[in-house]
């Protein structure tokens, strides 16, 4: 038996990275998915953004993995297509058990009183507001089930503590954690646990890219992830530069499977001791 056997989960930014491992990581252990990513890029990301081919490489995973799988290309802002996204894979799948909100995107912005307008309204919109739309979306269909279930916001570390020139991702983050804990205290009567996880760097096209690697090394003239290694190794206390999206999913797991089932309105780090410095 599966830890996640006969349950549905609904994960956003699912194509690749985070959201994919967390989709696939489920469906072994049991459970059926509704997937869903914008499947295009972000008008100011860095990170060139998942195709509808990545989405459909997950759903083909999914099945590989025993699980049935409902994939629909939903841009997290858009909280109609979210919820029609939605409808429909609780109608095929025949139930909903649990939310992943992870569709996310990381940007720099430098000094945050020079922050323009555009990065911190895209970031908002997307890192909170779509998270908040995710779970709306979502828990109607959870609360229909009488069952209770599990909700996982992902945050960061940076939603414990602050960065420079990051600060709209920053708040972003932190009022992810917010919104988690006012959502546990919401459904808790309902058996509904509401937790978040807090990454540290990921080893995900979010951070392995070029802008990424020449924002971290500006001094180098072609830098690449092996010049990016020592820089985010500084971050943590174990001797590694980033974890993987599986050790988020393991996280994530955890706390939609009922050995978690007493527990709600933690942020949980899984970040190499991040946030001991």
């Amino acid at each position: 038996m599966g830890r996640m056997d006969g349950k549905v989960a609904f994960v956003t930014g699912a194509a690749r990275g985070q959201g994919r491992s967390h989709a696939v990581r489920l469906a072994q252990e049991g459970a059926d998915i509704i997937a869903v990513d914008i499947c295009r890029n972000f008008e100011n990301s860095p990170a060139e953004g998942a195709t509808p081919e990545d989405l459909d490489m997950t759903a083909g995973m999914v099945k590989d993995a025993g699980g049935r799988v409902v994939t629909a290309e939903v841009d997290v802002r858009d909280f109609d297509a979210l919820k029609a996204a939605v409808d429909s894979g609780v109608e095929q799948l025949g139930r909903l058990d649990v939310i992943v909100a992870n569709a996310g995107i990381g940007t720099t912005a430098g000094k945050l009183h020079k922050t323009k307008d555009a990065l911190w309204q895209e970031m908002i919109d997307v890192n909170l507001s779509g998270v908040w739309k995710s779970v709306k979306a979502g828990i109607p269909h959870v609360l229909a089930g009488e069952r209770g279930g599990s909700v996982i916001l992902t945050s960061s570390v940076a939603g414990n503590k602050a960065y420079p020139h990051v600060g709209h991702y920053v708040a972003a983050k932190h009022g992810v954690i917010g919104l988690m804990r006012a959502f546990a205290v919401e459904l808790g009567q309902q058996m509904i646990r509401v937790n978040a996880v807090l990454p540290t760097h990921v080893g995900s096209p979010l951070l392995l890219n070029d802008a990424t690697y020449r924002a971290f090394r500006p001094e180098l003239e072609n830098p690449g992830p092996e010049d990016l290694k020592p820089v985010c190794q500084s971050f943590h206390f174990l001797p590694i530069p980033w974890v993987e999206p599986e050790d988020i999913s393991n996280a994530v797991l955890f706390l939609a499977s009922d050995e978690a089932r007493y527990i709600t309105g933690v942020a949980l780090p899984v970040d190499a001791g991040s946030c001991l410095k």
